[in-house]
């Protein structure tokens, strides 16, 4: 975060304090896109850590697993906080 913050400085690029109030139709397929890799490697790691054998294998795939869980809700929340908690419970089930 500090390297992108003094690359920016250098570039003379300038650091957005609050997001947009609106967001492009581009910004928006990329935040689809995000939400779908976030869960899809959330998923990902939770299968291949129920099919481990190794029990610290395992662990370290759910720890990287919930990782990406937490990505994604940190995702969903910034573009509806409402849906974020509903869909979360969902997921886990």
């Amino acid at each position: 975060m500090q390297q992108n913050f003094g690359q920016q400085q250098r570039s003379g690029q300038q650091i957005m304090a609050e997001p947009p109030t609106t967001i492009t139709s581009k910004d928006l397929a990329y935040l689809k896109d995000a939400l779908s890799w976030e869960l899809t490697a959330f998923k990902k790691c939770q299968h291949f850590a129920q099919e481990c054998t190794s029990p610290q294998i395992s662990q370290a795939i759910d720890t990287a697993g919930q990782m990406h869980l937490r990505h994604y809700q940190r995702l969903l929340y910034q573009v509806d906080p409402k849906s974020a908690l509903r869909n979360t419970s969902q997921i886990l089930q």
